[in-house]
């Protein structure tokens, strides 16, 4: 017989078997043994918090020949067939295959019929939001008023896309995230059945991982054990399996930026890329790493929302105190910028060492407000104590912006659409002329002509747009001087923030022009 995999061998099949939902439980439980069962029901909450399982717990137990305190007895004809998927009273439909108006209507069709054996016929409408608004609009009258014997239980993870007058005609029950501990206990009554040999430690990493999905922990705690197959589960296989980092590694990068060492900083993302660790993975935990911090900075109770174990509370402790609060905000304010641009960038890890630098060299920092400036004095004293200092010919050697001359300006002629086409044959100069984040920000951009020969760059993220509108636009002039620099024209450039799906639209013709090798040198 084939394998099974953990989430379905071990799908609940009575309401005592469900974890973490005890307030749903217990509603339906009691609506059950009073006979107050409603016709329609709608399950939100995120993917694997139990909402299909219960559903069909539910059609089991309305239909149960003899149910126990509300709860399916798994042993009559009707439950043997609803756990075998042979029963005729139990529909499952997925909304995100059938979401046309014609299958509610086949619905509406088969309503009229009366079960044929068992009490009620219980339709399961699973991602029922992915229904077009036609279907919607023709299941709204037969789901205010079905027949005595049909239940309606819809399941969504996305509540918002539901109409109101679809939620005005259900009971909701809102499913929340399962807590780890509850995850964890539940692994280890499942590994106990399954005779494994699991550390405590591995099953509450994965209980962490899964944030707060049941079937996610079941996924995850059922690939480790596949790859060590036949071995015992330790913390770090399970590490290496789910390609995370130990917690010591965000210790040892804090530690790095709270010294100012950049070289630090980016030699432990090269220990990280040698080892195939995910980048995007680290960064939103080492988030977490300082939301733990600024937790036990800012009150004594700190340390009780922080869930890990007493030896690394320790080391967190002594952690906190070495930096202000205001800057461990402004850490957790650069990296969740981090986070969102990285998200469907190609070159993440650039992205993610030039944010590290920003973090040890706060005059790199865009937003110059009072932390920044402080931390920026914290880190000349630091120089000072250890006799680093600034010679004037390391003064001289550092690049310095050019100044327009303001008493001889030069006029330009204006651009035509023909002199942007070979503008963005020299376009690599122009990039190799900006900073960093200016550079990496026009990399991202997407170039098209506009009326009367203007340069539009038009950007997918906000954030990458935002850099040319900050300032009243001096990075935007500043750019504009670059390139009537090297085309010797008068060009007008316009910065918009559209959507990916706008941005399609529009053919980038910079990816139609030959560069002729021009190379960028980063200086």
């Amino acid at each position: 017989m084939s394998y099974t995999a953990l989430y379905r061998k071990f799908r609940p099949s009575g309401f005592d078997e469900v974890k973490g939902q005890d307030q749903i439980v217990t509603t339906l439980r009691n609506q059950i043994k009073t006979d107050r069962i409603g016709h329609a029901y709608l399950f939100c909450g995120t993917r694997g918090t139990g909402k299909t399982s219960v559903a069909k717990i539910m059609a089991k137990a309305v239909n149960c020949e003899s149910p126990v305190d509300g709860s399916p007895c798994n042993q009559c004809a009707m439950c043997q067939k609803i756990n075998s998927q042979t029963s005729m009273n139990v529909i499952e439909i997925d909304a995100a295959s059938n979401n046309g108006v014609g299958n509610i209507r086949d619905i509406i069709d088969e309503v009229q019929y009366s079960p044929t054996e068992g009490r009620y016929k219980v339709y399961i409408i699973d991602e029922v939001h992915m229904l077009s608004t036609g279907a919607f609009n023709a299941l709204l009258k037969t789901l205010e008023e079905p027949p005595e014997y049909v239940i309606f239980i819809l399941a969504t993870t996305e509540a918002h896309k539901i109409p109101i007058t679809i939620l005005s005609r259900c009971q909701r029950y809102n499913f929340k995230r399962i807590t780890i501990d509850t995850i964890q206990a539940r692994l280890r009554e499942l590994v106990d059945k399954e005779q494994l040999e699991v550390e405590d430690k591995a099953l509450r990493y994965i209980a962490k991982t899964a944030d707060g999905s049941l079937r996610d922990a079941l996924s995850l705690l059922d690939q480790c054990i596949a790859f060590y197959l036949g071995q015992a589960l330790t913390y770090d296989k399970a590490l290496e399996v789910l390609g995370a980092v130990d917690t010591a590694v965000y210790s040892r990068m804090f530690r790095y930026v709270a010294q100012y060492n950049a070289v630090g900083c980016l030699e432990l993302v090269e220990e990280m890329m040698v080892s195939g660790r995910d980048l995007t993975q680290f960064i939103n935990e080492f988030i977490w790493y300082l939301r733990n911090l600024l937790l036990i900075a800012s009150s004594e109770q700190g340390s009780e929302l922080v869930d890990v174990s007493s030896e690394q509370l320790v080391s967190l402790k002594e952690e906190s105190l070495m930096l202000p609060q205001e800057t461990l905000i402004r850490y957790i304010r650069i990296l969740s910028e981090l986070s969102n641009q990285i998200r469907y960038a190609v070159q993440k890890r650039i992205l993610i060492e030039v944010a590290l630098i920003k973090l040890c060299k706060p005059q790199m920092d865009e937003k110059q407000d009072m932390t920044t400036i402080l931390q920026r004095l914290d880190a000349m004293e630091k120089q000072l104590e250890n006799g680093v200092v600034h010679t004037p010919a390391q003064q001289a050697a550092a690049p310095v912006k050019a100044e327009p001359k303001e008493d001889v300006p030069k006029i330009y002629p204006k651009a035509v659409p023909e002199d942007i086409k070979e503008l963005l044959k020299q376009w690599p100069q122009v990039i190799a002329q900006c900073g960093p984040v200016e550079r990496i920000a026009l990399e991202n951009a997407k170039r098209t002509v506009g009326e009367n020969g203007a340069l539009v760059l038009q950007f997918a993220d906000a954030t990458d747009g935002g850099i040319f509108q900050q300032d009243d636009g001096k990075r935007l002039e500043e750019l504009n001087v670059i390139v009537q620099g090297i085309l010797g024209k008068e060009v007008e450039i316009q910065t918009r923030i559209v959507s990916e799906k706008v941005q399609e639209q529009y053919e980038d013709i910079g990816n139609i022009i030959h560069f002729d090798g021009i190379e960028i040198v980063d200086e």
